[in-house]
């Protein structure tokens, strides 16, 4: 056991290694009136190229009288500063904690002469160190704020989840710019029967400025953008969005998109955003920010959320030459290229191949909080991995999602993101023949571990306090380990399977059919999809014909 004064040393030597930004995320949001089961429920794909995914976990822990809390920046791993520690902090696991209390983000950008880098509150920081000190969503929208307030904000714009078990709220934050300490903010409270999501585009325009229950709001936001001459009007008439982060292009085609694909796939009528999704039109009616689904929202139907990539839309990302032979919903980057002297961009749907951690945060009124919080989780995009039940009390994670397994420059098939990726990167060159391979793994995978999980909630109802964190923890570590040998057991299959763009034949027992002698029957070797093949005709006409 590391003792707890070098814990957090040993945690921050290893995150230099392994950062994860996420400059380029995504958050859904349910509310417990619109979910099936009435929890509240939140999402977030962690995504950034290069980025090493682990579960995070900070211990609950006492703290003496003048004990600092060193301060490190979310994506390089930088010393920024030291602040007050406060007497005791709660039991932090990835983007949640024993309360039930979960906070995720996206980056915004927004007006680059706001950001200032001299403040020592970034947005990973402020995320973690609030989860640490906060129990309700409100109680952390004051956390956050003071903080920027009294050690200033040093991020771009974020766009920040905040999500109890009766209630979730979007914060949107910016900073003042060099000089100015602190930021301009405004948070809006999700209403219950509704979903929303953001997706690295400031979403709050106008907002009530007299409804406290439902809207907080920093007291110069709309005078500092007066000041600035990023707003003149009514204040009535203040959009945070367009005064702070205009929208452009990007911003609908590459961000609002996924927003409008989220709710697409929940609600009807969606069809008369789409000129405004799709970034073209310059007459367009604009989205609402939240939306009542058509039917309450089920936890495995978010899942399936994640994992979109405009599929049955006009952006399907399958039905064009950028999906390549295998018909794969992934593009290459950056978002945007040349040819010759003309722009292009390709789609960025929810699901990417950049996504580093991906988490859903299940929030449950009706239990005790150490044992209603579920945070499930994967390393990879979601679209590859199975999501793993961890329970908010959980006091260790399980070793393949443990910062100290691997990093970003060392491998480890002990690791969940290195084997994750093997598997997904093999799946992804020859994806519509192997997807279904590891689809179903996932699906049988998620389905028994969601099966386990009321009869794991009656039984930690059982325990005291004490035992009942020992037996969610022990039950949150051998479902990692359930699923890192249910990978193992795929990785095996694909790599047998379908070596050297062959496939092996087998049974109807699931064994492979070989001679008496031992060795593989004749291999089918299908090539490529037909649609490829007559693309290929159509590119080259004669060139391949066998003549008669």
């Amino acid at each position: 056991m590391i003792p707890r004064h070098l814990l957090s040393s040993v945690i921050l030597f290893f995150a230099l290694l392994a950062s994860i930004p996420s400059e380029a995320c995504t958050n859904l949001i349910v509310g417990r009136k619109a979910s099936a089961d009435g929890s509240v429920m939140i999402t977030y794909n962690a995504d950034a190229y290069g980025a090493y995914g682990f579960l995070r976990h900070y211990p609950a822990g006492h703290h003496p009288k003048g004990t600092m809390r060193p301060l490190y920046h979310y994506e390089t791993n930088n010393y920024l500063g030291e602040i007050p520690e406060v007497e005791y902090t709660y039991n932090v696991v990835g983007q949640i904690n024993e309360h039930q209390l979960s906070i995720m983000e996206t980056t915004f950008g927004g007006r680059e002469e706001l950001v200032d880098t001299t403040g020592l509150m970034d947005y990973g920081e402020l995320m973690y160190v609030t989860l640490q000190r906060a129990r309700t969503a409100r109680e952390a929208i004051k956390v956050m704020t003071e903080l920027v307030e009294k050690y200033g904000y040093q991020s771009e714009g974020e766009s920040i989840t905040i999500a109890d078990p009766t209630e979730a709220w979007v914060l949107e934050i910016i900073g003042k710019g060099p000089g100015s300490k602190g930021a301009v903010w405004v948070a809006l409270r999700l209403p219950d029967d509704c979903i929303t999501a953001h997706a690295n585009q400031a979403r709050i325009t106008r907002f009530p400025l007299k409804d406290k229950d439902n809207c907080l709001y920093s007291k110069d936001v709309i005078s500092f953008a007066k000041e600035k001459g990023f707003f003149t009007g009514k204040d009535a008439d203040f959009s945070f969005r367009d005064a702070y982060a205009p929208l452009d292009f990007g911003g609908r085609r590459i961000c609002e998109a996924r927003v409008w694909s989220f709710f697409n796939r929940h609600c009807k009528g969606m069809d008369r955003y789409l000129p405004y999704a799709m970034g073209i039109a310059k007459d367009y009616e604009e989205m609402p920010w939240c939306v009542r689904p058509d039917k309450p929202v089920t936890l495995h139907e978010l899942k399936m959320d994640m994992r979109d990539h405009y599929e049955g839309t006009p952006m399907d990302m399958t039905q064009d030459v950028g999906c390549g032979p295998y018909e794969a919903p992934y593009r290459q980057t950056p978002l945007y290229f040349k040819v010759d002297s003309t722009r292009y961009f390709n789609e960025r749907p929810i699901s990417t191949q950049q996504t580093g951690t991906t988490y859903i945060a299940q929030l449950r009124s009706w239990l005790p909080a150490h044992i209603g919080g579920i945070l499930w989780f994967g390393c990879d995009d979601a679209n590859m991995v199975a999501y793993t039940p961890v329970y908010c009390s959980a006091t260790q994670v399980a070793e393949c999602y443990d910062v100290r397994t691997a990093d970003a420059f060392h491998f480890s098939f002990r690791s969940a993101f290195w084997l994750q990726n093997c598997v997904a990167n093999i799946i992804y060159a020859r994806y519509n023949q192997l997807y279904p391979e590891l689809e179903s793994a996932r699906d049988r995978l998620e389905n028994e571990l969601e099966s386990l999980i009321d009869k794991t909630d009656k039984e930690a109802l059982a325990l005291n306090d004490t035992d009942a964190r020992k037996h969610l923890t022990a039950f949150s570590t051998r479902s990692a380990q359930l699923m890192m040998d249910v990978w193992n057991r795929l990785f095996e299959r694909i790599q047998v399977k379908y070596n050297d763009f062959a496939v092996k034949k087998e049974t109807a027992e699931g064994r492979y059919e070989s001679t008496p002698g031992g060795v593989s029957t004749p291999l089918s070797r299908p090539g490529y999809p037909e649609r490829f093949r007559r693309r290929i005709v159509i590119e080259q006409g004669a060139r391949y014909r066998v003549p008669e």
